[in-house]
């Protein structure tokens, strides 16, 4: 995806959201370019308090002047503006390719309404294309990789399963402190039993299937933009 792209699919998004609202902010590089475009408004007098989804985008947020709160200090937010790595037909995503999965599906549960930007090859048929992320808890990570690569047969896996290394090839460490393995499916048939049989697992702490969750999405491509779902 084009960094131009990216900017459109930010830039539409911007509709959604009105002076007031409470924001959250996702992860990664699309929805970096939503975070600018939102601090330029900030500087212009738009009022907003946000939640941001990552470190990393609330640093970003912190630079450009946005308010940042917390889901402790208010628990219900008006839209989220996140990136996805994989959407359907069905709107279901799977988001996680920045490790920032766990903190972006709370902070989305918690909107009366998620935004997705992305574009249009991000579109499937099918989910699975894309490796599954699945945070997982440090402590007992083989007896979890075992029950985790069970399912992947049951589901019928057409790939591994990888603990995710950063560039040096150390383990990536979440900002929960978690690590994050990452599923090849090729394929998922049954998203919503997979997300059940992955969440069954002790060690699982979430997954990056976003089910039920995402209420629009605009998708750029180079003849513009493209909205779907329930959008403004």
């Amino acid at each position: 995806m084009s960094d131009e792209l990216k900017k459109l699919a930010a830039k539409a998004a911007m509709q959604e959201v009105r002076s007031g609202m409470r924001i959250g902010l996702g992860t990664g590089s699309t929805a970096k370019h939503f975070v600018d475009f939102l601090g330029a408004e900030v500087a212009n007098g738009f009022e907003c308090i946000c939640v941001p989804t990552s470190e990393v985008t609330a640093a970003q947020a912190r630079s450009l002047n946005i308010p940042l709160t917390t889901l402790d200090e208010i628990d219900t937010l008006d839209v989220t503006v996140d990136g996805a790595d994989e959407i359907d037909g069905n709107r279901y995503l799977i988001k996680g390719g920045g490790g920032a999965l766990l903190r972006e599906k709370i902070v989305a549960a918690a909107s009366k309404k998620m935004i997705v930007i992305a574009d249009t090859s991000k579109m499937v048929d099918s989910l699975g294309a894309f490796p599954l992320p699945i945070e997982v808890n440090k402590f007992g990570l083989g007896a979890t990789t075992n029950l985790v690569k069970k399912i992947m047969a049951t589901f019928g896996a057409q790939g591994g399963l990888v603990l995710r290394k950063r560039m040096g090839g150390e383990t990536f460490v979440t900002d929960g402190g978690h690590f994050i393995m990452d599923a090849s499916f090729g394929r998922i048939s049954d998203a919503k039993a997979l997300s059940n049989a992955l969440l069954d697992v002790p060690g699982v702490v979430q997954h990056g299937l976003f089910l039920d969750i995402c209420s629009a999405a605009y998708l750029a491509s180079p003849d513009g933009v493209v909205a779907i779902g329930d959008t403004v």
